[in-house]
Order: C-alpha cells, then structure tokens, then sequence
C-alpha cells in the first residue's frame, strides 16, 4: 500500500534567501517528508546554515531546533538579530554576543588581518581544520566566519555566518553592517599578526628595532607583548582611516534612516 508523504510549508526572510536558489527566493517552499524530521534538519535540506537564524515559528509558536515537523506545519525562519533584542521570544541559538569574538576558516587570513586592524578579537589559524574550528567556536563562544555553507552546520557550531562578499575589504565591511560594530571598532589597537592587544611603548624602548628614520620622525609607537611587532603611524595610517570613518558614517546614516 502506498502512504502519502507529509507535506509542510516554509518561508524564508531576509539575507537568508541568499542560500536559495534566484527562483526558490522569497516565496513558500514546499517540502514533502515520509518520517518526521526537526526543525533544524528540514531547514538545512533547504541549505541553511542553523548558525544563521535567530527565531523560528511553527504556526506561529516560537520553536526550538528539535521540535519535530508534522503534516501540514507552516515554518516561518528569521535570521540573526545581533542589533534587536528578541529575547521575549524563544531563541534558537546562544545569547547575542555584544562584544563578538570571531574565529575564521583557513581561506580567510586577510580578512582576519582587516578584522584586527579594526580592533576585534579575532582567531586565525592558516592550517585548522574543520573539527577545530568548530571546537574553538563553541568552546571560546567566538562568531564562526566562513565561505562554507557546510561548515556552519556543523552541529557543535552556534555562533557563526556565511560571508558573502568574496573580496577581503568589502568582507569586513560586511561583518561590521551584519553585526552592528561600527560603534565597537578600535582601530589599531590590535596586532594584525597574531591577534594580541597593543600596548604603548617608549620610543627609547623601541629605537633599536625600527628603522632610523622612523625613529627620528615618530614619537608615538606600539608593541605587541606576544611576537614584539612595533606599530606606528605610516604613510598607510591616514588611508586606513579614511575607510574606518566611512565605515562608521555608513553605519550612522543607516540606524538614522
């Protein structure tokens, strides 16, 4: 005897229609199923990261991930709300982390490098693999950043996005509008090469290991305590600045608007 298959319905908001196909894209998706399948499994079929939805409603309840579906539900997903505060609503994932730490795939060592300069804890190791990586984003609740879809469902992996940009500058950027840092940044701050934090150093502390001329023209200098890189003000500085402001300014005009 043939048995019908359950049919269940599904609407995507938002950036999370960036996973779909341009045709399957801000409309109701259908999905037929023989066995009950959770919430989180059927979503990701669709290819979804869990990582990146914040709430979900099964005709019109506030679910969790395990919640399974039946015959007939109508599944609403909403991605990750960082800047808006939903906690009267069931969350599917940790806590909003307000001052974020971000661990990212070893595809992504500039981008890690533009994240620092800006002044954000953020771990890079160009040979973690994919165990690791989710093991550090769990353990050290750090922003999983990545260009794997695959990654982020990772089922020990809760914080986490898929980046969309491919460049390394505009994927900064992208971090910064996803999730609301541009009053977080500090830029220069941190050490571009191994993620520590800066401390100021006296120009007599350093005048041996920075070139002569630097050290006849600087007065201001930074080390880091762990791989004892000096930092100052090059030529570079005022160009790094101009495109923090602008991000800033971007970012101003946006909650303004």
């Amino acid at each position: 005897m043939n048995v019908a298959p359950a049919r269940a319905s599904f609407r995507f908001y938002a950036e999370l229609n960036d996973h779909l196909a341009p045709h399957r894209q801000y409309q109701t998706l259908e999905k037929e199923f023989f066995v009950p399948v959770s919430v989180k499994d059927a979503i990701e079929s669709f290819g979804i990261p869990h990582t990146e939805i914040d709430l979900v409603l099964v005709n019109g309840e506030s679910s969790d991930f395990s919640r399974l579906v039946r015959d007939g539900d109508r599944v609403a997903v909403y991605p990750v709300f960082e800047s808006l505060d939903i906690t009267p609503e069931l969350c599917v994932r940790p806590q909003a982390l307000r001052e974020p730490k971000f661990v990212l795939d070893v595809h992504l060592g500039r981008l890690a490098a533009w994240l620092r300069m800006l002044g954000f804890d953020s771990e890079y190791r160009n040979c973690a693999g994919d165990a690791e990586l989710a093991r550090i984003s769990a353990e050290q609740e750090r922003i999983l950043l990545t260009r794997d879809r695959g990654l982020l469902k990772h089922s020990a992996v809760t914080r986490g996005y898929w980046l969309r940009q491919t460049d390394s500058r505009r994927q900064a950027a992208e971090v910064v509008e996803r999730f609301d840092l541009a009053r977080s940044l500090r830029p220069f701050t941190r050490c571009m090469a191994c993620n520590e934090s800066l401390r100021p150093v006296s120009k007599v502390e350093v005048q041996e290991r920075v070139p002569p001329l630097i050290a006849v023209r600087h007065e201001e200098f930074r080390e880091c305590p762990a791989c004892r890189r000096v930092y100052w003000e090059g030529t570079h500085h005022q160009r790094m600045r101009r495109w923090i402001e602008e991000l800033a300014d971007c970012e101003t005009t946006q909650a303004s608007a």
